[in-house]
C-alpha cells in the first residue's frame, strides 16, 4: 500500500509492483512485510525497481555480449545478492546455474570473474540452495584457481571461501574438494604477506581436517603431502607442524588426555622433572627415606600432591598438555627452568611461587586465551602470525608466559593466597600483549616487558577514570588541587617507615655467618643512625644500640643501581642483576658513603623514596605511582560521591548580570 501511494501520489507512476523500497543508507536491503516493523524513525529510503525485476534485468545483462555492460552488471549484482530478498528472485530464475556456468566456461578473468564469484558466494551464502548440487567441473575450476601460482588475490580470496563452504556444508563435496586440494598446496598460501589470503587458507584447511574422519586426522597431513604433485619446501616444515598442532586440535587430544597415576611412562616424565630440577642430589639408600625426599622434591617442584604429583594432571583440561609444557621447559630451557625451580624453593618468607601449580594452571588460562579445542568461528578475527615463526611455537609461547608469570609474582610479592589474583593480572598482561599483534615470539617478550605489574595498575586506573569521564576540564582541575595533599601524604609515610628503620644484610663472603646492620631516621628527620647487629632483630631497634650516625645537612646525593659505589666494587655483584635492582647508596661529607641493599622492592622503593624527600627531591619509585594513582582515585570518587549521575558541565556557568538597582529588600510587615 504503501510503495503504491508512493507511486500514484508522488511521482505519477504506473505499475507499483515493478518497484519497491529500499534502505538508502548500509546494506541497502529491501523493504519487505516481513522487515516493515525493523524501519526506525529517520530512516531514509528510496523507491527503486522491484528485486523481480532486477533480478530478471541483471540475469540478462550478465549473458550480453558487451564487455564493458557485463561487467558493470556483475559489479552490482555482487553487492545485491547479500540481499535475502532479491537472492529469492536470482535463484528462482535459474541464476546460481548461469553463474556456475561462466565460471566453468573459463573465459571470465580479472574483476569480471571476482564479482563473478563474489555474487555465488552471496547467493549460496543464504542457504536457498543446496550445495550438493554443484558440479564436479565447477570444483576442478575453483580448485585450479587456488592451485595457480600466480592468481589475482580477490580471486584466490574468494575461492578459498567458496571451497571451505563447499566441505563445511556438503559431505559429498568434501571428498571431492579433498582430492583436488592437499594441505601441502595450501600451506603454500601461508607464506605470503596478505593476511586475509593466510586467513582465509587457514578457514580451508581447518573445514578438511573438521570433516575428515577421526582416524585419518592426525595423519591427514603426511598423506596430503607425498600425494602431492609440487614438492613442498623445507622451510615449509614450521608452519606444517604449527598447522599440526595448533590449528587441528591436536592439542586438544592432550588437553583432554587425563594422566594415569600407574602408568610407569607417564610417571618417568615427573621424574625426568626432578632430575633436572635436582640433579646434584644422590638418592638415599632404604625405600622410606627415598619417599621421604622425593616428597620434599616434589613440593619444592610446587606440586599440589607432594606424595603421588600424578595426581595434578587428572583434571581435563589441561590434562598432559601441561606435563608436556613443564618437560619441553625442563629439557630445552633447562637453565630457566632450574633456575626458576631453585629460586622459588629456596625462599623462606612464604613468597615462593609453586612451578607445578602454576604451570598446570597457566596451560590452562592459554588454552581459553587461544580457544584451543573449541570449534573454528567465522565470527572471530582474532590471528596470531607469531605462531608460524617457529617449529615449536605452542611450547615456546608457554615458555614465555611461565617466565611472565614468575617475574609478576614477584613484582606482586605475592604468597599463596595471592594466587589467584596474580593469574588474573598475567592473563591481562597476555591478552593485551596479544592484542598488539605481535609478529614473532621475540615481539611478543619486547611487548610482555613494557606490561610490568605497575604498568598494568596505570592501564587499569587509567581506564577506570576514562569510564568515569574524569578527562573533562573541571575533573582535571579537581585532580591537579588533590594531588599536592597526596603526595605529601605519602612524603610523610614514607618519613615514618624511615623513622622506624629497617634491617639490611651486610655484603660479603656467603660461606660465612650472616651479619645484618640496622638503619632509622631520627624523630626530628636530621640524622641517620646505623649500626651493626649480631642477628636479624624482631623488632624496633633502640637509638642506643647504633653507635654511627650521618647528619641529614651532610648528604649530597642518593644514587642507585649500577653508579652505586659498592657495584662497581664488587664484579660479581654488577653481574647479578637482582642484587643491582635493589642497590643504593647515600653520599656524604667528606666524600663518604653508605650502601644499602634493600631485602626487597618494597623496601627499595620506601627507603629511596625517603631519602629523596628528605633532600627536597621529587619520589620517582613505581611504588609511589602507585600509591598516587590509587589514592588521587580513592579521594576524586569521595568527593564526587554526591554527584553521581550528575553531567559535569565542561565549563563553568556563566555569570549572570548585575541587577539594575541594588535597592532591594523585603517587606515584613
Amino acid at each position: 500500500m504503501i510503495q503504491k501511494n508512493v507511486c500514484t501520489l508522488l511521482w505519477s507512476l504506473s505499475g507499483s509492483e515493478q518497484f519497491a523500497l529500499r534502505y538508502a543508507d548500509g546494506p541497502q536491503l529491501y523493504i519487505t512485510e516481513q522487515s516493515r516493523g525493523e524501519i526506525k524513525n529517520g530512516t531514509i529510503l528510496r523507491l527503486a525497481i522491484s528485486p523481480g525485476r532486477a533480478a530478471r534485468q541483471l540475469l540478462e545483462r550478465i549473458q550480453s555480449h558487451g564487455i564493458d555492460a557485463r561487467l558493470e552488471a556483475l559489479k552490482e549484482l555482487a553487492k545485491l545478492s547479500a540481499d535475502p530478498t532479491f537472492a529469492t528472485e536470482f535463484i528462482n530464475m535459474e541464476g546460481i546455474g548461469t553463474l556456475a556456468r561462466l565460471v566453468e566456461s573459463g573465459t571470465h578473468f580479472g574483476e569480471m570473474l571476482a564479482f563473478t564469484l563474489t555474487a555465488f558466494l552471496e547467493l549460496m551464502d543464504h542457504g536457498i540452495v543446496s550445495w550438493d548440487l554443484i558440479s564436479l567441473s565447477f570444483i576442478k575450476q575453483i580448485a585450479g584457481y587456488v592451485n595457480q601460482p600466480m592468481v589475482d588475490v580477490s580471486i584466490l580470496q574468494r575461492s578459498l571461501a567458496i571451497l571451505e563452504s563447499m566441505v563445511l556444508n556438503s559431505h559429498n563435496l568434501y571428498h571431492r574438494v579433498a582430492q583436488e586440494i592437499t594441505v601441502g598446496q595450501l600451506i603454500g598460501h601461508l607464506q605470503v604477506s596478505n593476511q586475509e589470503i593466510q586467513t582465509y587458507a587457514i578457514a580451508l584447511i581447518n573445514a578438511l581436517f573438521l570433516k575428515a574422519p577421526e582416524d585419518r586426522r592426525q595423519v591427514l597431513l603426511l598423506q596430503h603431502v607425498i600425494r602431492g604433485n609440487r614438492p613442498i619446501k623445507a622451510e615449509m616444515a614450521h608452519q606444517l607442524y604449527v598447522l599440526q598442532v595448533l590449528t587441528f586440535n591436536l592439542l586438544e587430544e592432550r588437553m583432554m588426555t587425563k594422566m594415569d597415576p600407574n602408568d610407569q611412562a607417564q610417571r618417568d616424565i615427573i621424574f625426568e622433572l626432578r632430575r633436572i630440577a635436582f640433579d646434584g642430589e644422590i638418592d638415599p639408600t632404604g625405600t622410606e627415606k627415598r619417599k621421604a625426599m622425593y616428597t620434599k622434591d616434589y613440593k619444592m617442584l610446587g606440586f599440589t600432591n607432594h606424595v603421588n604429583p600424578a595426581m595434578d594432571f587428572t583434571q581435563t583440561p589441561p590434562g598432559m598438555l601441561a606435563l608436556d609444557n613443564m618437560l619441553y621447559l625442563a629439557k630445552v630451557h633447562q637453565d630457566t627452568y632450574i633456575r626458576i625451580v631453585l629460586e622459588n624453593s629456596s625462599r623462606e618468607d612464604k613468597h615462593e611461587c609453586p612451578f607445578g601449580r602454576c604451570a598446570i594452571e597457566l596451560t590452562r588460562m592459554l588454552c581459553e586465551i587461544l580457544q584451543v579445542g573449541e570449534l573454528p568461528n567465522e565470527g572471530c578475527n582474532d590471528y596470531h602470525p607469531m605462531f608460524f615463526t617457529h617449529d615449536r611455537a605452542w611450547e615456546e609461547f608457554f615458555c614465555v608466559c611461565i617466565q611472565l608469570l614468575n617475574k609478576t609474582w614477584k613484582e606482586m610479592r605475592a604468597t599463596a593466597e595471592d594466587f589467584n589474583k596474580v593469574m588474573q593480572v598475567v592473563r591481562e598482561q597476555i591478552t593485551r600483549a596479544l592484542a598488539m599483534k605481535p609478529s614473532s615470539l621475540d615481539q611478543l617478550k619486547n611487548k610482555l616487558r613494557g606490561l610490568n605489574y605497575s604498568e598494568i595498575l596505570r592501564l587499569r586506573q587509567s581506564e577506570r577514570m576514562s569510564q568515569d569521564d574524569f578527562q573533562s576540564p573541571p575533573i582535571i582541575e579537581l585532580r591537579e588541587r588533590i594531588q599536592p595533599e597526596i603526595l605529601e601524604l605519602i612524603k610523610q609515610q614514607r618519613l615514618n617507615r624511615l623513622c622506624e628503620g629497617s634491617c639490611f644484610r651486610k655484603l660479603g663472603n656467603r660461606r660465612r655467618q650472616e651479619k645484618f646492620w640496622f638503619c632509622r631516621l631520627s624523630l626530628n628527620h636530621k640524622v641517620l643512625h646505623y649500626g651493626d647487629l649480631d642477628e636479624s632483630p624482631q623488632g624496633e631497634v633502640p637509638f642506643e644500640l647504633l653507635s654511627d650516625k650521618i647528619p641529614v645537612s651532610d648528604i649530597k646525593s642518593v644514587v642507585t643501581g649500577k653508579d652505586c659505589p659498592h657495584m662497581k666494587e664488587k664484579s660479581a655483584l654488577k653481574q647479578n642483576k637482582e642484587v643491582l635492582e635493589l642497590a643504593f647508596s647515600v653520599l656524604y661529607d667528606p666524600d663518604e658513603t653508605l650502601n644499602f641493599v634493600a631485602p626487597n622492592k618494597y623496601e627499595y622503593c620506601i627507603w629511596t623514596d625517603g631519602l629523596c624527600a628528605l633532600l627536597g627531591r621529587e619520589m620517582g619509585s613505581d611504588l609511589t605511582r602507585s600509591d598516587l594513582d590509587t589514592l588521587i582515585s580513592m579521594e576524586m570518587k569521595l568527593r564526587l560521591l554526591d554527584l553521581e549521575n550528575i553531567t559535569i558541565p565542561e565549563a563553568p556557568p556563566p555569570v549572570p548580570k548585575e541587577p539594575s538597582s541594588y535597592n532591594f529588600t523585603y517587606n515584613y510587615s
